[in-house]
This record gives C-alpha cells, structure tokens and sequence, in this order.
C-alpha cells in the first residue's frame, strides 16, 4: 500500500483513467468490510439510512466530506461530487485506517515509508513553496495558517497544526530569516500517519494543506 507507484499523485487535480480504476478497485474492497468498523476505525460518524444503506460523515481539512455507502462517493457539503483525486484520497484513508492511536510526535516525508525518494519534491511543492510566499512576513504566515484553520504550536518561530482528518495530523513549522538567511518551512505528519494513508496520499493532503494556506495568504 506504501508504493509510490499505487497511487499516482502526480495526477494531482486530474481525473485520469488510471486514477479512476484504482478507485473502483478500492470501494469493492471496501464494500467488504462492515460500515460500523469501518466508522470505528477511521473516526468518522455512520448514519445508517436503511438495510445495509447510510452515510459516513467527517472533515477533510475543516470541509465537510459526506460518504455514501456502500456507494462509497465523497460529497461536499453542497452535494458535489469531489474529484477524482480526493475520491481516491479518502478510499485509501478508509481502507488503510486501523484505529491506532495519534501518537503527537511529528516526522517528515522522508521518514515515512518510501518517503525519502519523494522528499525533495514534497519539500518543494510544501515546504518551499510556504517559505518563498511569506518569505520574512511572520505576521503574514501566522494569519494565512490560523484563517487555514491552524492551531498555534509551540515549535519554530510559528508552528500551526491541522486536524486534516478524524485521526490524521499535518504540522507547518517555519524558522524566520533575516537578511542573510532565508526564511524556511517543513510540513510534518503524526508519527501514527502510515496507520492511515499510503505515503503517496500524504503527499496529496500535504499539497493541499499547502495551496490551502497560500488561499488565505492571497486573499487576505
């Protein structure tokens, strides 16, 4: 489940034919497994509606997610239906979710399963991109994380965390520069992440806890 090569995020916003398979090929497997264990296991509420029928609700970064079942299409709260790429998010946050408890240590993407690979690109699509946006504007950075959604930590210079889902963590932390050193930032995952989602799909809510961020920065 760990392979980068399971799930392809660099189709990142697309919808593409492969994306859409893998998709498929995880609602029936989930549809195996009973809806209550599935709701114990991810954190997230079951409504049932009827015989073998319901709807499980949870957040997606602060944003209302319905799912039906066993149907297994994410809804938004105006009852859109998500893209492909967060349909197969969720799918794998569903199907790899154990229960584990949240561990409140914090590791990198490298420290996770196949992760070193790819850290050098999430650091640049995450991290980098934060620290080049706000630069030496501290006072920006902690406004555009905390209308994100962000619950001030004490690490760095600001470090915000995000509940981003039932039982998955992200953390931003940024160290301030000055003249002669450069701002930076890193994105961190609870220690209990892979208990969760596949590497590859942390990669995705990494993105967009980033583009996120940057929303608030560029509408303020």
């Amino acid at each position: 489940m760990n392979s980068p090569s399971r799930f392809p995020f660099k189709q990142v916003g697309h919808a593409g034919p492969a994306l859409e398979s893998r998709a498929d090929e995880l609602r029936g497997r989930l549809r195996l497994v009973p809806p209550n264990l599935l709701a114990e296991r991810t954190g997230a509420a079951y409504l049932p509606l009827g015989k073998e029928r319901g709807e499980f609700h949870f957040t997606l970064l602060d944003a209302p997610i319905t799912l039906d079942y066993p149907e297994l299409i994410a809804f938004s709260a105006s009852d859109v239906a998500l893209p492909a790429f967060k349909q197969a998010l969720l799918l794998y946050y569903f199907l790899q979710s154990d229960g584990s408890a949240q561990k409140d240590q914090w590791v990198s993407f490298a420290d996770l399963p196949d992760g070193r690979t790819y850290s050098q690109a999430f650091q640049g699509y995450s991290g980098d991109e934060l620290s080049k946006t706000f630069a030496l504007g501290l006072g920006a950075f902690r406004s555009a994380c905390e209308r994100a959604g962000g619950i001030a930590a004490p690490l760095g210079d600001a470090a915000y965390r995000y509940q981003a889902l039932p039982r998955v963590q992200l953390l931003v932390v940024y160290h301030f520069g000055d003249e002669d050193f450069a701002s930076s930032c890193k994105m961190l995952f609870d220690a209990s992440v892979s208990h969760y989602l596949p590497t590859d799909a942390c990669a995705i809510l990494g993105s967009m806890l980033t583009q996120k961020i940057l929303h608030h920065k560029l509408s303020s």
